[in-house]
């Protein structure tokens, strides 16, 4: 008789532009053995390389318009025209087979994703300062100055919603940052809670939101 497995958990991970985001969840997908990626819907024209199901779900725009009416999305939103968004089924169909799934996605996805799966885990990652952040925008060297000050900009404001999450993670040595990612994917690191950081996080958002923290 075959036995039902535990279902997989779902994390969120979201961060300001520079904060490291994707490069430590990239690492914590290819550390982890249970833990997969969804894959989502999108109205984007298909590049090179890509393939349907495997890059995203490739569809049109009055698909995508139907599966959301239909309460479809776990998370959805509009990026430069085109629509991208998770669907429920993608969810359980990683975590139905006992398979742990992370989110990469902004601060209003997750508030989607926790209004409609309150079950789900929200860890933000923040910069270790403002200087440091600044720094990291400039050395991609891929934006001019107008374009790194309205990245600046954009972060501050999503910085100012990390009190909405779970779990706070600071970015300030990759390697200690990866370790806490991977202690709150095995289901413990409580110590990152938000509530039990404020310690650490008292002086870090007097620097990072001066005008909010007097």
């Amino acid at each position: 008789m075959k036995q039902n497995l535990p279902r997989g958990n779902l994390f969120v991970v979201a961060a300001p532009s520079g904060a490291g985001k994707t490069s430590l969840v990239k690492a914590l997908i290819e550390s982890s053995e249970n833990l997969e990626v969804a894959i989502s819907h999108t109205t984007r024209a298909m590049r090179k390389g890509e393939t349907h199901a495997g890059s995203y779900y490739f569809v049109t725009r009055e698909e995508f318009v139907a599966l959301r009416e239909a309460g479809g999305f776990a998370e959805s939103a509009e990026v430069f025209g085109n629509y991208y968004g998770t669907s429920k089924a993608e969810i359980e169909r990683i975590t139905g087979k006992g398979r742990d799934i992370v989110l990469e996605i902004d601060w209003q996805g997750a508030n989607q994703i926790r209004e409609k799966m309150p079950a789900a885990k929200t860890i933000f990652i923040l910069p270790p300062s403002m200087q440091e952040l600044n720094n990291r925008l400039h050395g991609r060297g891929q934006d001019d100055p107008e374009t790194i000050s309205a990245r600046m900009a954009e972060a501050i404001a999503e910085i100012s919603h990390y009190d909405e999450f779970d779990y706070v993670v600071i970015n300030d040595n990759f390697k200690v940052a990866l370790g806490d990612l991977k202690r709150l994917i095995s289901g413990s690191g409580e110590d990152l809670r938000v509530e039990a950081c404020g310690a650490v996080l008292s002086p870090l958002l007097k620097d990072l939101l001066p005008e909010d923290r007097p």
